[in-house]
């Protein structure tokens, strides 16, 4: 294949498809070229024997999450409430304890967890979205790593690991493995321009980040993207190499070569920095992208005839803090013409769990949600997974993380157009990085960058 655009998108999930159309429909030529023999990146949909639909990849949305809800509208997918009624379980030393809200009253937990929630929420308060590094005590924040602060800040070690149900599903990593700074802006991120980012709404399932789900699974977006934009989308087209000439890229692999005036990177920062690129990216960009590496996701889900657990009066959702699920939700569809329950298995829990013979993985993931809605849990009618860390193009999930140092030393690369080359995939967002509406927000802008620069 010979082509000449005015824009080649490397990467045909959410974010490049994004900036894709914003381009076609300026009236300009766009070719999307896409590794995989599909669209939708970490967006996922997973089909039952009964054509039920169910999401193997990014789920849920939110308020604060405009511009994915306002996109999800525009291509005529709706939304329905994800399934919160009823109690939450909070499973703890063998007890399984009913409770409602976000952080479940362990009397030897609560007081250190009340504060570790409310001075999460006050330090983020002073991380900038669009320049994490430019906080007041972000040299300080970034030397440190979660784990670290969690020492320093509560007495009891439980609360930590308390803490890692939320963490682990979340970004995929432990606190070791993440600097203060960067937690901190997730957390900041976790709203809009007029509603700050906090802890509460990136957690929360109602009025959260968990908040609703799509009809038809969320991959039904990036599919009605890639329809309106036809053949402008080219899969099965891992790139390889970019060269930048003086007025115009080169880019290429096994499918032949694209001759673009502008080219927009939509894929994990690790595949980003593994192209060859010609020139070398500056070594500002290149130190960054290397030292974001993907968190390690599974997302293990069981499948019942019906939710059972919801006549016992229980949501399905569940905080353990042992064995391999930290957080479970109900993710049966709409009609309730069944039941599902899916498991978060990440962090340290994916390398326990992740290579282990399926079987014994299965029966583990099983025991862990009769754990917390009881003993019909280990007859399922169906079971399913989805490791993300054995997917070639993505090599990990939810998000790629960084780790002590790299945002004050190196996060000011993030967004920086690169001679011809522009940066987009929802790790280079502002708000609600690692989300759906993160890629919307990131593809939008790399659009309108390639845009004014054409």
């Amino acid at each position: 294949m010979e082509s000449t655009v005015d824009v080649a998108v490397i990467g045909a999930g959410i974010s490049g498809l994004v900036a894709a159309r914003g381009l076609a429909e300026a009236g300009r030529s766009v070719l999307v070229l896409e590794a995989r023999d599909r669209v939708g990146g970490r967006v996922l949909n997973h089909s039952l024997p009964n054509g039920t639909v169910t999401e193997a990849g990014a789920a849920f949305v939110g308020p604060t999450q405009d511009h994915i809800l306002a996109l999800a509208q525009e291509l005529g997918v709706d939304t329905f409430p994800e399934y919160a009624d009823g109690d939450n379980v909070y499973v703890s030393g063998g007890h399984a304890l009913r409770y409602t809200g976000t952080l479940p009253p362990d009397l030897l937990i609560l007081p250190d967890a009340t504060i570790v929630h409310l001075r999460l929420n006050q330090m983020a308060s002073h991380v900038p979205v669009d320049a994490p590094w430019a906080a007041p005590k972000a040299a300080e924040w970034d030397a440190i790593s979660l784990h670290d602060w969690f020492r320093s800040t509560t007495f009891n070690p439980a609360t930590e690991n308390l803490f890692l149900s939320f963490l682990e599903p979340l970004i995929g990593a432990e606190p070791q493995d993440v600097s203060l700074l960067y937690f901190l802006w997730l957390m900041a991120g976790a709203g809009n321009e007029t509603n700050p980012g906090t802890f509460d709404r990136s957690s929360g399932v109602r009025g959260g980040a968990q908040d609703s789900r799509f009809v038809g699974g969320s991959q039904l977006i990036p599919l009605r993207l890639a329809e309106k934009l036809g053949d402008r989308v080219v899969l099965n087209a891992p790139v390889r190499r970019v060269v930048q000439y003086d007025d115009h890229a080169v880019v290429s692999g096994e499918f032949g070569s694209v001759t673009a005036k502008r080219v927009i990177v939509a894929v994990p920062p690790q595949l980003a920095v593994a192209i060859d690129w010609d020139p070398v990216l500056p070594a500002a960009k290149s130190v960054l992208l290397r030292r974001m590496p993907m968190g390690a996701l599974m997302k293990c889900a069981a499948v019942y005839p019906a939710p059972f657990w919801r006549a016992d009066g229980l949501s399905g959702m569940g905080l353990l803090t042992a064995g391999p699920v930290r957080s479970m939700f109900d993710v049966s569809p709409p009609d309730g013409s069944a039941g599902i329950l899916l498991a978060f298995v990440g962090g340290y829990r994916r390398r326990d769990w992740g290579d282990r013979p399926l079987p014994e993985r299965r029966d583990a993931v099983l025991a862990a949600f009769a754990e917390a809605v009881g003993p019909r849990a280990t007859q399922p009618s169906g079971y399913f997974e989805q490791d993300w860390t054995t997917e070639r193009w993505s090599t990990g999930g939810p998000v790629a993380i960084t780790g002590v140092g790299t945002i004050s030393g190196y996060g000011q690369a993030i967004r920086t157009v690169t001679g011809r080359v522009h940066w987009a995939g929802t790790e280079t967002s502002t708000y609600w990085a690692g989300y759906m509406d993160g890629a919307v927000r990131a593809g939008e802008r790399a659009s309108a960058e390639a845009l004014a620069a054409l």
